[in-house]
């Protein structure tokens, strides 16, 4: 089953308005940079991410909390893998 382009924009929407500045960055931004090359699989665990509250995503994504084993995957490893903190020089 393809991804369709309006369940890719209904993802992307939920990824970036998620309730908090940092959650949005955090799924938004993971969500810029994969969404477009996720497979079937990938897509239907990023959807359940998106039930998640925004508190565990990132506890899981900054490794302070265990991943439930319904969300370890490839795609979660990636999630935690990721240098979200950008230093700006003054």
């Amino acid at each position: 089953m393809a991804i369709s382009e309006m369940q890719m924009k209904r993802a992307l929407w939920r990824a970036h308005h998620r309730g908090t500045k940092e959650a949005d960055m955090l799924v938004g931004g993971f969500a810029n940079r994969f969404l477009d090359t996720m497979s079937d699989a990938d897509f239907a665990w990023f959807e359940a991410l998106l039930e998640e509250q925004d508190v565990d995503i990132m506890a899981w994504a900054f490794g302070k909390a265990e991943v439930p084993e319904a969300l370890k995957s490839p795609m979660m490893e990636q999630m935690m893998s990721l240098d979200y903190i950008r230093l700006v020089p003054r």
